[in-house]
């Protein structure tokens, strides 16, 4: 994710959206990168990709540098028209993968700007419905299509049922989440399990540790992975019972 500086906008209007859009593409293009799936909101902007052999560092530099030169000189002005660097997160694991893609596509309908995913313009999720992509081989989508089925006809009303389920995930927010030091993170987990050992979680029935699980994720900064690192239990044990 990427914003503007001050967090001011950086598309005005349908001429900005697609020079950054042709952008994208030839950067892709150019570095043999896949695009999974992109958003662009008036002030920042939301990318998936599948970096290949190069680093994310040197892709999005060559974006942000080539977009900040045409903008400005559309502008007249100069200066930083990003704000900082960037942010970014590997995604290590499928669903992760699906969970990052759906609030790519849900983030126009959470600001309250469309009523569908597929409505808003600027986003991937029209090509992931098989409807036209504003730009013609832009997204990359069979990677994600094909963890729901072989056949792309069957993938994409499972694909758009997924999408649609109601959720509240969160990648990579705008606002710093508060987190809590591992000294006070296992603090909080062995007043949880009233002073037993952490290899308890391990032992006791699935129900019992999924509620633990959720009155520690309540706990104000007290992080998934956090809470799966300081316990040992696997993501997603510990992801499925915090959602629930």
């Amino acid at each position: 994710m990427v914003r503007g500086i001050n967090r001011q906008n950086i598309f005005h209007n349908k001429e900005y959206y697609s020079k950054y859009l042709n952008i994208l593409r030839q950067v892709a293009l150019d570095g043999g990168h896949h695009i999974l799936g992109y958003c662009l909101m008036r002030n920042h902007v939301h990318l998936l990709i599948d970096t290949g052999e190069s680093g994310i560092s040197e892709i999005m530099k060559r974006l942000g540098i080539r977009y900040a030169q045409w903008y400005n000189r559309k502008k007249e002005r100069c200066g930083h028209v990003f704000q900082d660097r960037f942010k970014s997160e590997t995604v290590e694991t499928e669903r992760y993968l699906l969970t990052v893609i759906r609030y790519i596509h849900q983030n126009p309908v959470k600001a309250g700007i469309v009523a569908n995913a597929e409505d808003y313009p600027w986003s991937s999720c029209r090509s992931y419905y098989r409807e036209s992509d504003f730009l013609p081989g832009l997204t990359h989508t069979q990677p994600i299509l094909s963890l729901f089925a072989d056949r792309t006809t069957k993938a994409v009303p499972l694909f758009r049922h997924y999408m649609e389920e109601p959720n509240d995930d969160q990648c990579l927010e705008d606002i710093e989440p508060k987190r809590v030091t591992d000294t006070l993170a296992s603090e909080l987990i062995k007043k949880a399990l009233q002073g037993h050992k952490v290899v308890i979680l391990h032992e006791m029935p699935e129900l019992e540790r999924n509620m633990i699980l959720r009155k520690l994720k309540e706990e104000d900064g007290l992080g998934i992975r956090q809470i799966m690192r300081l316990t040992g239990l696997k993501y997603w044990s510990v992801y499925k019972a915090c959602k629930q």
